[in-house]
């Protein structure tokens, strides 16, 4: 997960950046779960099994992940996400374990903010900065000549070049922000999308979508925190 810059609300900058396009209708969580008996367990069965199957074909290993804060409208960027403790301390363990980041050009200016200590942050914050200058981190630019540390740009090339980091790459990388997102889901290159769910409706903003919402089915849901519900969902 992404951190703010100075003087922004502690959300993570992939949670809010992104094209307003008008209101988008939320994902309906009914007829998105597997279902029960034996289709179910069937269809379970064949996830379990296709990743190893995947690996010895040598198709793509790493798991590309867009995970954002959003309200029950649909929408991103807002001061009303600003998270919990708890809800913090869930980014930096997300950050800590993924194996980099996939950032576009905004947002990549934006975390060079964690690339300097700052003297008022808090063991969390800290510990954010930490795991995101260790993380390899691919930034998706046609108009950056360079970029710091722990980077490197991506080719003019954006399918080719996010294959192949997937190819060469274990674990989960992030992507980070909804622009970038839209344009990796309409390449098919997105495996799972994460909505941390707030009980807040805006009526206007930024959409977690980008462009048309792609179809998805939810595999699992979790509660982070008191009140935020995190849906996970990957491409049917």
């Amino acid at each position: 997960m992404a951190w703010p810059g100075p003087g922004e609300s502690l959300i993570p900058p992939c949670q809010y950046l992104g094209a307003g396009q008008g209101p988008r209708q939320p994902i309906p969580l009914l007829n998105l779960v597997r279902p029960r008996g034996p289709e179910g367990l069937r269809q379970r069965q064949q996830d379990q099994e296709a990743a190893p199957i995947a690996a010895r074909k040598g198709m793509d290993v790493a798991k590309l992940v867009f995970g954002m804060n959003q309200s029950l409208d649909g929408y991103v960027d807002h001061p009303a996400f600003s998270p919990s403790p708890t809800l913090f301390r869930h980014f930096v363990e997300e950050a800590q374990g993924q194996a980099g980041s996939v950032y576009g050009r905004q947002m990549y200016e934006i975390m060079r903010y964690w690339d300097d200590d700052h003297p008022e942050w808090n063991a969390d914050e800290r510990a954010f900065a930490a795991a995101w200058r260790k993380q390899p981190k691919w930034v998706v630019s046609r108009t950056l000549k360079a970029v710091g540390r722990n980077a490197e740009l991506v080719g003019d090339d954006l399918e080719s070049g996010i294959r192949q980091l997937k190819a060469e790459w274990d674990g989960e990388i992030e992507v980070a922000g909804p622009t970038l997102a839209h344009s990796l889901t309409d390449l098919g290159l997105i495996d799972e999308y994460r909505i941390y769910l707030h009980p807040v409706v805006l009526g206007h903003g930024k959409p977690y979508f980008a462009g048309p919402r792609p179809p998805l089915h939810l595999l699992r849901h979790d509660r982070v925190g008191e009140d935020v519900i995190r849906l996970t969902y990957v491409p049917t």
